[in-house]
C-alpha cells in the first residue's frame, strides 16, 4: 500500500530540480519535433515538453505519472498557474486513457458549450482551467472564515440535517418520511447553533442548507452551503457586524494572498475591506426610492451602487429591518418594536449575509411565536433551552456560492456550486 505524501514532499517545482508529477492530460499539442502537455498535476496546471514521439493512448484525459526535469519556460499561456516554468519529459506511465471521446474540447482557453451540457457533465467540465479556477477560489473563501473564527475563539458545530421542524417557520422547507413521522431538511443551522451560545459562548459551522423555495433566477439554489456563526454574550447587534467585517476580510485576504493565477485568469478583483459603512432600511429605501418591507433585488443593486458613488466601498450594511420580514427568533428594536435590531451585508449590490441579534429570554421568544401565529409547541427544545438561560447572542448566515459570485462576478450562482440543486436539476 503507498503510504501518503506529505504536503511539504510534493513536488517542488524550481529550474534544474528533479520531480516526478501525476495527473491527468488536459491538453496536447503535437509539433515536428517536440509536443506540449499540459498536465492537471498536484501543484496545478504544469507544461511538459516531450521530444520524440508520444507514448500509445498519451491523449487528453488520460492518467499519467510524468518524470523530468524544470526548466525555465520556452512558451507562456495565462491557463498556466506556473508560467514560468516547464518540465522537460524524460519518461511517461500513461495509466489510463478515456475509452470514449468527451462530448466536448476542455483544453480550448473558453469552454464552448452551452450551460446546461456543462452541467449535464459536470465533473468534465471541472477539469477546464478556468471552471476549476472558481472552486480554488471558493476553498480559500472557506479557509479564511474559519481561520478568522478560530482565531477568535469559536468552536466549530456539526448539526442535523433532519429536523421536526422548519427553522425559520413557514412552509418552503422539503419534507420526507422519517421512520412514519415527518421530518424536514434543514433550511438553517440556527437553532442549534443558539442553543449552543449556552455551552461554547461563540460557534460557528460550515455545512449544507435545503429551501424549498421555487426560485428559478441565477442567485437562488435548493441546496447551497451556508457559513454560519453565533456569538455570546453580546453588547448589542453591531458586535456581530464588526465580526462579520473581520470574517469577511480575513476571507478576501486569503484569496488575495493565494489565489494569484486563478483571480488573474477569472479576471475577477478582490476588494479592499476596511470598516463598511452601515445604513437603516429605510433611510436605504428613501435613497433609491423604494418602499415595503423587504428589498427587491433592483432595490440592493441600485443601493450598492449608491452607496459605492457615496463611500467608494463595495459593502454596504443595511440595517433595522422591519420586525414583519424577518424571523421570530429577531429580536425587535427597543426603541422601535416595529423595527428588528438585524442587518443584511450587501457585496456588490447583492445580499451576502443576514444576521442580527436574537432574542434570548424565554417570555420573550413565546410571546413573539404568538403574535406571529407560530405554535411553540414544535419549537419545545427551543425555547425550553431558553427557559434555562442563555447569554444575549447573535450571529449570521452567509451563502458559500453566492460570495464567491458575487467576488468573481459570474453570471450565474450554478457556476459557483459543484453540482447544482434547483427546482430541475437533481443530477449528476
Amino acid at each position: 500500500m503507498q503510504s501518503i505524501i506529505p504536503h511539504s514532499d510534493l513536488p517542488q517545482l524550481s529550474v534544474g530540480r528533479d520531480v516526478v508529477l501525476n495527473g491527468m492530460v488536459c491538453r496536447v499539442r503535437e509539433l515536428a519535433t517536440v509536443s506540449f502537455i499540459h498536465l492537471r498535476s498536484e501543484v496545478g496546471l504544469v507544461q511538459c515538453v516531450v521530444a520524440g514521439a508520444l507514448p500509445p493512448g498519451l491523449c487528453t484525459h488520460a492518467a499519467v505519472r510524468i518524470r523530468g526535469r524544470a526548466v525555465s519556460a520556452t512558451l507562456r499561456e495565462p491557463s498556466l498557474t506556473h508560467r514560468e516554468l516547464e518540465v522537460r519529459v524524460e519518461a511517461i506511465d500513461v495509466m489510463s486513457s478515456p475509452e470514449e471521446p468527451a462530448p466536448f474540447d476542455v483544453s480550448k482557453p473558453e469552454l464552448e458549450v452551452g450551460a446546461g451540457v456543462a452541467l449535464d457533465h459536470r465533473a468534465l467540465t471541472l477539469r477546464h482551467p478556468r471552471v476549476s479556477a472558481v472552486f480554488r477560489v471558493q476553498q480559500e473563501l472557506v479557509r479564511g472564515f474559519k481561520q478568522a473564527l478560530f482565531g477568535q475563539g469559536f468552536q466549530e458545530l456539526h448539526s442535523p440535517k433532519l429536523a421536526a421542524e422548519a427553522a425559520e417557520g413557514g412552509s418552503e422547507v422539503f419534507s420526507l418520511d422519517y421512520f412514519g413521522r415527518t421530518a424536514t431538511l434543514a433550511q438553517s443551522p440556527q437553532l442549534y447553533k443558539e442553543l449552543c451560545t449556552g455551552a461554547f459562548n461563540r460557534v460557528f459551522e460550515v455545512g449544507p442548507v435545503f429551501r424549498a423555495e421555487k426560485h428559478a433566477t441565477s442567485r437562488h439554489l435548493a441546496e447551497y452551503t451556508s457559513l454560519d456563526f453565533e456569538m455570546g454574550p453580546i453588547g448589542g447587534f453591531e458586535e456581530v457586524m464588526q465580526m462579520a467585517t473581520h470574517v469577511i476580510a480575513s476571507a478576501m485576504s486569503r484569496v488575495k494572498q493565494v489565489c494569484g493565477p486563478q483571480l488573474a485568469l477569472l479576471g475577477a478583483a478582490v476588494p479592499e475591506v476596511g470598516a463598511i459603512p452601515a445604513v437603516r432600511f429605510r433611510q436605504a429605501q428613501s435613497w433609491v426610492g423604494a418602499a415595503g418591507n423587504d428589498l427587491s433585488g433592483a432595490d440592493e443593486a441600485a443601493i450598492g451602487e449608491a452607496v459605492l458613488q457615496k463611500t467608494g466601498s463595495e459593502l454596504v450594511f443595511i440595517t433595522h429591518y422591519p420586525t414583519a420580514t424577518r424571523p421570530f427568533y429577531a429580536m425587535e428594536d427597543p426603541e422601535n418594536p416595529e423595527l428588528t435590531v438585524s442587518f443584511d451585508l450587501l457585496f456588490r449590490g447583492v445580499e451576502i449575509v443576514t444576521g442580527g441579534q436574537r432574542i434570548h429570554r424565554r417570555s420573550a421568544l413565546l410571546a413573539k411565536m404568538r403574535r406571529m401565529g407560530l405554535d411553540p409547541e414544535p419549537f419545545g427544545f427551543f425555547h425550553q433551552t431558553h427557559g434555562y438561560g442563555l447569554p444575549p447572542h447573535g450571529g449570521l448566515g452567509m451563502g458559500m456560492e453566492r460570495l464567491t459570485q458575487q467576488l468573481l462576478g459570474l453570471a450565474n450562482i450554478r457556476e459557483a456550486t459543484l453540482f447544482p440543486r434547483d427546482r430541475s436539476r437533481l443530477t449528476p
